[in-house]
């Protein structure tokens, strides 16, 4: 038996469909083709926003892939899974317009796989800042700040000032596991389970 995207888990689509949009994205901005370049500036200005306050964006990527077990032109069969979907598309906005701001003016892909040899999760990433053995404290400080956010418009902002101190030194997050956290965080006890990762 094969399992189709809709048959996953709304929090699970967010990842394929998360690398679905960034990786021809990411190659066309590396190749400097002018239709990728102008979608990452339009990303990159909703980066820390709510996606209700960045009409620009609206529609600019494919969200489909969220609906996929709905029958076309029906709405959620509950407040629970509209809720849901709301939450989605927020994780997938925030990733998508961080991800954008962290590979402006880069000749490398700044979005890879999270790999248990190489991880690319945010704390790694952050940790990969921090010089040798010691614990850079204002760095440290950001990191917990944006996991106290009381809220995903909070922890927007709060990343956003994180992940252009990864842009210089070239390191690069899975930003597909980011809105699959970013999901989860907005659940009940998703914040402690995204905290520990």
């Amino acid at each position: 038996m094969t399992t189709t995207r809709s048959a996953l888990p709304l929090g699970r689509r967010i990842v394929p469909l998360t690398h679905q949009i960034i990786v021809p994205l990411q190659s066309g901005y590396l190749a400097d083709r002018p239709d990728a370049v102008a979608t990452l500036a339009r990303l990159r200005r909703g980066a820390g926003k709510r996606p209700e306050d960045v009409p620009d964006l609206w529609g600019l990527v494919d969200t489909g892939a969220l609906y996929d077990d709905l029958p076309p032109g029906t709405r959620p069969a509950t407040q629970g899974a509209e809720t849901a979907l709301e939450r989605a598309e927020n994780a997938l906005h925030v990733a998508l317009t961080l991800w954008a701001l962290h590979q402006q003016s880069r000749r490398e892909g700044m979005h890879r796989r999270d790999e248990p040899a190489r991880p690319a999760g945010l704390g790694a990433a952050v940790r990969r800042l921090m010089p040798g053995q010691d614990i850079d404290e204002p760095l440290r400080r950001r990191l917990v700040r944006a996991g106290n956010a009381p809220d995903l418009t909070a922890l927007a902002q709060r990343l956003r000032d994180i992940v252009p101190l990864l842009r210089p030194a070239d390191i690069a997050l899975d930003y597909a596991l980011l809105a699959h956290q970013l999901y989860r965080w907005q659940q009940t006890g998703g914040r402690e389970e995204v905290r520990r990762a």
